[in-house]
């Protein structure tokens, strides 16, 4: 066996100066252009020749190889390179901030990153016994415990993976409720200021959904809520603080009439950031919350990594929670109660939806981020949330729309839309005069309430030096944008690429790599 010495030789391209920005190379300054693993190395290069094998019987059955398997050789160095190359080209909380509204990207402390990886977590096995993962099973039954004691309710459910996941197991939990009740209520009432996965998750359950207004203020309508209520009501599903970056003051009025009715009342708890160490939403007569634990306590979500949405239940809804979940013996021995042990304690539960007991990674994060905080620190985060948003709200509302700016202060998020900008420019000019300024863009058209919707979310870890840096970027693409600027129409004119199809990329993404000449067979 020898060590093959032969490395990639990059093919140069041929000088151009046509665009005036074009390179030899193809790169920018220092971002380079990163073609794929099989551009770089050559299919004919490998790391270690091995000699020929021997002749001898092949006991494949006639499923020998019968062409060249087409790897691209490629050295240690040149590995390490791409792979870091590409982690470059990918903007995240670490490289600036990220004023993505509804999504919470904030500074995920290291603390809980270092807790996060410890071994007996990091390495721990689901089908483990469970006398040998009590260390992992402790923190799963603590986290529990301190998510009902922050949200005044009476039981979780641990096990919901996202926070999408998290509203099946609650409308999964109102749905055996009312079976047990014998009663085949079949509407679940979303108002248009919730998220746009509440509705998918009620009519993914079997239900029909109806729209519940908002009103001038972008907070639901109450009287149009009590109006629609009924024997056929399931129930509610409400996203507080809303999708307008507003708290609903009248929850407490709509739980009690929900009650009345004969429903119960689903909170999308996302925004839980807002509000956690100064509302608990069992006081305001709620029944079940999801809470992404992945964006409230640590581990800024985003780009499809691992969620954790557990359910917090009202005492009416705790029965009907899924297996499996933690219980604590009086010697301090964790159970983990399974179809196999629930015995007879347990029978309106709905069932398992997930295979395992949930996400250790996150677990292990959210309670090092609650215990790190103590109970003044997690108070301190949602007022600093406030803060910051409020601030984003009162310094660009002069450039910018901000429809429900009279509705008093927003909570974590600040609402604008594009009124205002020349004939021509749109929210999204504007988003990609942003980039070119160096930063993430919002979420652009959401809520759907507000036309050409921008919602900011500052996150509470965030400088006042850093927004005033992001403010005057805002204000300067709006400027530009009010005063006609044609020239927003081309941006982004300094990233890697310039301004996608994006209607193209979304739906017709180009995702296959075609091998520039047909391989040829094995001798």
């Amino acid at each position: 066996m020898t060590i093959n010495q032969s490395g990639w030789r990059p093919e140069l391209g041929e000088a151009s100066n046509d665009d005036g920005g074009a390179t030899y190379t193809g790169n920018k300054a220092l971002m380079l252009e990163e073609p794929l693993l099989f551009e770089i190395g050559d299919t004919r290069t490998t790391g270690v020749d091995f000699d020929a094998p021997a002749a001898g019987s092949s006991r494949l059955g006639g499923l020998d190889r019968n062409r060249e398997i087409g790897l691209a050789g490629l050295t240690e160095p040149q590995a390490v390179r791409h792979y870091t190359r590409l982690s470059r080209q990918n903007y995240a909380i670490d490289l600036g901030l990220f004023p993505l509204g509804s999504c919470t990207m904030k500074h995920n402390p290291r603390l809980n990153e270092k807790v996060a990886r410890m071994p007996g977590f990091a390495d721990v096995h689901p089908l483990q016994p469970v006398d040998t993962i009590q260390g992992a099973l402790a923190v799963i039954n603590e986290l529990a415990v301190w998510l009902i004691e922050l949200t005044g309710m009476h039981g979780v459910a641990m096990t919901p993976k996202a926070g999408a996941h998290g509203e099946l197991c609650g409308i999964l939990c109102i749905k055996a409720a009312l079976d047990a009740r014998g009663e085949d209520r079949k509407v679940i009432l979303v108002p248009e200021s919730a998220h746009g996965t509440n509705p998918a998750t009620a009519a993914f359950a079997g239900f029909s959904i109806e729209n519940i207004p908002a009103n001038g203020d972008g907070r639901v309508d109450l009287d149009a809520l009590k109006a629609r209520l009924g024997p056929d009501v399931a129930g509610v599903m409400i996203t507080n603080p809303n999708t307008c970056g507003l708290f609903e003051r009248d929850m407490k009025a709509i739980s009690d009439a929900v009650h009345a009715a004969g429903g119960y009342v689903y909170c999308d708890g996302a925004n839980f950031n807002a509000i956690v160490g100064r509302v608990r939403p069992g006081d305001l007569g709620i029944d079940a919350m999801h809470i992404n634990l992945h964006k409230t306590f640590s581990t800024p979500h985003g780009g499809g990594g691992p969620g954790a949405g557990p359910v917090v239940l009202s005492e009416a809804l705790a029965p009907y929670g899924p297996l499996p979940f933690t219980a604590r013996r009086k010697d301090g021995h964790i159970d983990l109660i399974e179809e196999e042990n629930a015995g007879d304690e347990h029978p309106d539960s709905f069932g398992r939806m997930a295979a395992f007991n949930g996400q250790m990674g996150m677990f292990t994060r959210a309670l090092a981020y609650i215990l790190s905080h103590g109970a003044d620190g997690l108070r301190q985060v949602a007022e600093d949330a406030v803060l910051n948003a409020n601030y984003v709200l009162r310094r660009l509302e002069g450039v910018l729309d901000a429809p429900f700016g009279h509705s008093g202060p927003c909570m974590h998020e600040a609402l604008f839309s594009d009124r205002g900008f020349a004939d021509g420019l749109s929210t999204l000019d504007l988003a990609k005069g942003l980039i070119d300024e160096g930063f993430h863009p919002m979420t652009m058209y959401f809520p759907l309430v507000v036309h050409g919707a921008m919602l900011i979310e500052p996150t509470e870890t965030e400088s006042k030096a850093a927004l005033d840096q992001f403010i005057g970027a805002v204000r300067s693409v709006a400027e530009r944008a009010k005063a006609g600027d044609a020239s927003l129409k081309a941006a982004p004119v300094f990233a890697p690429r310039r301004r996608l199809d994006e209607t193209l990329a979304a739906r017709k993404p180009v995702l296959v790599y075609k091998e520039p000449t047909q391989a040829q067979p094995a001798e």
